[in-house]
């Protein structure tokens, strides 16, 4: 079955709102009962069905969500959430959407906490009665399907009309939401929403949300060019005093400025860095000293030649922290890798006699023609780990113990995911 990756409408443009719901309706109905159903839910509606029941949440639940922090906790959560600097750009791309009274419009952070919201007094006090509220989660497995959640856990633009939502109050609902993603590191940090009565759902509210998302990363990006930008001033003549190899990266990794070290975009750093001396994959041992806003990496060229067996432990049990682990003689390194190779890292590890990048175009595309893609891919996450992931065909190497960590409910296995290796194994 073919999955949709982009933004997709619930409704075509010019069809019948109040129709199309009596439809959901009874598809709803049907699929909550156990029965036949006249129709298939799309198919980012029909699984996130299937994970909830799994999870057992209840879809006649009466219980509203409620805040769940602080005030003082809620305001550090939006200073740390990465999206503070940008509030003011979603608030006015959207402000044409909530000014007429009808919608609100939320921001939550990547755990699906509401962290703001606007609209007027009326709409306002209607999302007050589903506990549509800033500190409440409407993350998927609190409030069941929802823009917000739905979104986070599919890493796509979703919109969510009337009883497509799984809990059965919020049926008089629709919602539009869109992830948004961190440039520096590709991982989700949050979603904006825009929630409304049913009867106020339009095919164009998808598109105004996602295109806002978007520019909300594009001001990101422009952030952390500003940030590294500001580095390399401090760091440059720094580098240039040194007369030895040493980098200058921010607290992402990210290169600001090299001296006598081959140039590349960007190094991986062991989780919770502090000076002192760590080992990195790509450049062995290092020395790690503070900057404003960074750190001096500076490559000692020590290097244990033999580093022993090395185990690699990729953790999927949470969709939204993925974190591969190697552990060595010369040292310990985490990361949280991109979606795309988390998939890859996965489909390495069930096939440890390996995968030529014909196969593993069939697997993440189902299209093996598109092997160049691969080879591309692959190139970036070797640069990661190298030594560990081999070529020819690719596949962890033969020394290495892998251990994955899996999710308890199969459904959750990189739920964002359509790949189409990964949805045979998360449905087998």
């Amino acid at each position: 079955m073919t999955q949709t990756t982009g933004p997709e409408p619930a409704l075509a443009a010019g069809e019948d709102p109040r129709r199309y719901a009596q439809i959901l309706t009874a598809v709803y109905d049907a699929t909550m009962a156990g029965g036949k159903s006249p129709a298939r839910p799309r198919d980012v509606i029909g699984d996130s069905w299937r994970r909830l029941q799994t999870l057992g949440i209840d879809p006649e639940q009466r219980s509203v969500a409620s805040p769940q922090i602080d005030v003082s906790d809620l305001e550090l959560s939006r200073r740390e959430s990465g999206l503070f600097d940008i509030l003011d750009d979603l608030g006015r791309g959207l402000e044409s959407v909530v000014q007429d009274g009808d919608n609100i419009l939320v921001v939550a952070d990547r755990h699906g906490r509401v962290l703001w919201r606007s609209g007027s007094t009326s709409v306002l006090d209607r999302a007050d009665g589903l506990g549509f509220v800033e500190g409440a989660s409407w993350a998927e497995d609190s409030v069941g399907t929802n823009a917000i959640g739905t979104a986070l856990v599919s890493r796509r633009a979703v919109q969510i009309f009337s009883a497509e939502h799984y809990v059965r109050s919020h049926h008089p609902w629709t919602c539009a939401g869109a992830p948004i993603k961190d440039p520096r590191t590709g991982h989700v940090i949050g979603a904006v929403d825009v929630s409304g009565p049913a009867n106020t759902v339009h095919p164009t509210t998808l598109a105004l949300v996602d295109a806002i998302a978007r520019l909300a990363e594009s001001q990101l990006r422009e952030h952390h060019r500003q940030n590294l930008d500001r580095l390399r001033s401090v760091a440059a003549p720094m580098l240039a005093r040194l007369h030895a190899p040493a980098l200058a990266v921010d607290a992402n990794g990210w290169v600001a400025a090299v001296e006598s070290v081959a140039l590349r975009n960007r190094v991986l750093l062991p989780e919770d860095v502090v000076a002192g001396r760590f080992w990195l994959p790509t450049l062995g041992v290092c020395d790690f000293e503070p900057l404003p806003g960074g750190w001096l990496v500076r490559p000692t060229g020590d290097e244990a030649s033999e580093t022993g067996r090395t185990t690699v432990s990729l953790d999927l049990r949470h969709h939204q922290h993925v974190r591969v682990q190697i552990r060595s003689e010369v040292g310990e390194w985490t990361h949280e890798p991109t979606p795309r190779h988390a998939e890859i890292l996965y489909l390495l590890a069930s096939s440890r006699e390996g995968r030529s990048a014909a196969q593993l175009a069939a697997d993440l595309f189902g299209d093996d023609g598109r092997a160049i893609t691969v080879r591309a891919e692959m190139s970036r996450l070797r640069k990661h780990m190298s030594g560990i992931v081999q070529t020819q065909p690719y596949r962890f190497d033969e020394t290495a113990v892998v251990d994955v960590l899996l999710p308890e409910d199969p459904s959750r296995l990189l739920p964002h995911s359509t790949a189409p290796a990964v949805v045979r194994m998360r449905r087998s």
